[in-house]
């Protein structure tokens, strides 16, 4: 999936490998994490399956720079991912995994977990708010301004999908808190 997150990047246009990092940080980072390393390991497979090219800029006083360009080839591959479907059943989840065996603690360390998690995705919701000028500032880098509104359709559904956290959450502390020990 990180490849093709990065394809889809470069599509918009050519990058740098800190570029793409960037770009990850403020877009992509709210649903798929990429570290810097993962990022630079995946450019280079991506040019040996050579839907990028890289191309060095000199630059003095400084590291040369490595410019990647999507290939007609790795358009290709984009376009192929996107017309498959990819329907996602899965709900593995650490947290999941910690309440269903959260019964052997005692309920004031349960809700200390909760309240915990409630303080995390209450940040994690601030920080989708600011989704709106990312979009509105990578909009302006893009040629086809018809992207704009998938990535809004994707920041709503990460906004949603916070705040059922959210709501979940607040159920589970408002039952512990009622939980006779």
């Amino acid at each position: 999936m990180l490849k093709h997150g990065i394809l889809g990047l470069l599509n918009y246009g050519d990058m740098t490998g800190y570029e793409i990092h960037e770009a990850f940080e403020n877009s992509l980072n709210f649903f798929w994490l990429a570290q810097t390393s993962q990022i630079y390991r995946e450019l280079d497979v991506l040019e040996k399956n050579k839907w990028i090219e890289k191309q060095i800029v000199e630059q003095s006083g400084k590291p040369n720079k490595k410019i990647c360009s999507i290939t007609e080839e790795g358009r290709q591959e984009l376009l192929r991912w996107l017309n498959s479907p990819d329907i996602n059943t899965d709900m593995r989840s650490p947290t999941l995994m910690k309440v269903f065996f959260m019964g052997e603690l005692p309920g004031s360390c349960s809700l200390s977990f909760f309240k915990e998690l409630k303080e995390r995705y209450c940040a994690a919701s601030e920080a989708l708010k600011q989704t709106d000028i990312s979009i509105t500032s990578y909009q302006e880098m893009i040629p086809d301004k018809k992207s704009v509104l998938f990535w809004k359709m994707t920041a709503d559904f990460g906004k949603r999908y916070t705040q059922m956290y959210l709501e979940w959450i607040e159920s589970c502390i408002h039952i512990l808190e009622n939980m006779e020990e």
